[in-house]
């Protein structure tokens, strides 16, 4: 395996795993009834399953290929993750302090979006523009559908986030296999 496919393999292991645990967090964020809440808990445990697949390459890539670290990336990478944070977290205490804790989903959700954009030049992976595109889209969802009915923000950003972390996860599992 060429020093190149090693890192694309295990990276894609990586995505797959990182984005197949946040989909199980975002599937358990909605309150839903029946069926709704029952398909959440196959979707989130088949995200969880997409986290383990994902593991798994990480792992068996590891001892595949050798692949030196790079640190600058490592480093803009650690700054991007850290700024989520702290916008998600300043943001959702600003919101629960003005009393629109029901809008947290969708800041968050927006924030996560966001992120991936500085991500593609780190990362190398242009599939992050339109995934981060997606999911501003599905916060604004969230929060036109809360504003304008009695559904809540929570179910629409919980749902829609979930759906394309799982998918993003799964795509990135389908291009680790592609690379054996």
């Amino acid at each position: 395996m060429s020093r190149l496919e090693f890192q694309s393999r295990h990276q894609a292991g990586l995505a797959a795993l990182y984005l197949g645990v946040f989909a199980t967090i975002w599937f358990s964020v909605p309150a839903a009834d029946q069926p709704l809440r029952a398909l959440l808990v196959v979707a989130s445990g088949a995200a969880l399953v997409t986290a383990v697949t994902g593991a798994v390459v990480v792992a068996r890539s590891r001892g595949a290929g050798h692949a030196g670290r790079d640190r600058a990336a490592d480093r803009r990478y650690l700054l991007v993750v850290l700024a989520e944070f702290a916008a998600a977290g300043l943001g959702a205490a600003v919101l629960a302090l003005a009393g629109w804790s029901e809008f947290v989903p969708v800041l968050v959700c927006a924030v996560v979006g966001l992120h991936f954009f500085p991500l593609v030049p780190v990362l190398g992976d242009p599939l992050l523009w339109p995934l981060g595109v997606a999911m501003c889209v599905v916060a604004l969802a969230g929060l036109v559908t809360a504003l304008a009915s009695a559904v809540s923000a929570g179910l629409v950003v919980g749902t829609g986030a979930g759906l394309l972390l799982l998918g993003y996860a799964v795509l990135a599992l389908v291009r680790a296999f592609r690379r054996r």
